[in-house]
């Protein structure tokens, strides 16, 4: 590892191993500037606060800034406090500092997103099913609810990047409409430009929920093991 890279580590999501990556920046002095798990808060902290015991990765990139421009991208965020499961995460923000774009791969390849269920309707039998559950079938009740929600990401994200790119390419046509004095096709241009973005922001409320709600799923999971430690 050296200063400015960005490190990683695998955790647990629920049950299973080895699928969530918890992302930060090294600042080669010892410590981690990270998303930090329970505040939802950028902070500097002391690497083994990000490894936890566990191996720690470097994530490679072809081009990327220079490892003092890194650092200070890093610092800039530092007391930010606006976490989002599915579109601010540890991984967009380590990305963010060390490319310039906030992307995350695991987001992409891994986020549960609804596909067959309205969230509003699946997300209260799931906790209810949960709270009147014994302590023994609590764990399979996550682990199942997870599946039901993780099926249909390849089916709803591209749709949300089609949305978003329609809204720009219309934009684009209204702005030159407007340089050859076309107002009649602008005009029709920026409608065709709302119905797309009311389309982009139908799909990013979905996913709101969704992220809600995984992460309700996940506390559970840290409250359920929490109680079985504490009743050990």
């Amino acid at each position: 590892m050296a200063r400015g890279d960005q490190i990683y580590v695998f955790r647990e999501f629920i049950n299973i191993h080895g699928v969530y990556q918890h992302h930060g920046i090294d600042c080669g002095d010892g410590t981690v500037i990270h998303y930090r798990k329970g505040t939802e808060k950028i902070e500097r902290n002391p690497i083994e606060y990000l490894a936890d015991g566990r191996q720690v990765y470097i994530k490679k990139y072809p081009v990327r800034y220079i490892a003092d421009t890194t650092i200070q991208r890093a610092e800039s965020r530092l007391g930010e406090r606006k976490y989002n499961l599915l579109f601010n995460n540890c991984e967009h923000f380590a990305t963010w500092c060390v490319t310039g774009v906030s992307y995350s791969q695991q987001v992409v390849d891994f986020i549960p997103i609804l596909k067959h269920l309205p969230v509003d309707e699946l997300s209260q039998p799931i906790q209810q099913a949960i709270k009147d559950a014994q302590p023994e079938d609590t764990t399979q009740l996550l682990n199942q609810a997870l599946a039901e929600i993780k099926v249909a990401w390849d089916n709803i994200h591209p749709q949300y990047k089609e949305a978003l790119k329609e809204m720009k390419d219309w934009e684009k046509v209204a702005f030159l409409a407007l340089q050859k004095d076309r107002e009649d096709l602008a005009r029709e241009a920026l409608f065709r430009k709302r119905n797309s973005k009311q389309k982009v922001e139908d799909l990013e409320e979905n996913l709101n929920k969704i992220a809600t709600m995984t992460e309700t799923l996940i506390q559970n999971q840290r409250d359920l093991m929490e109680r079985t430690v504490d009743g050990k």
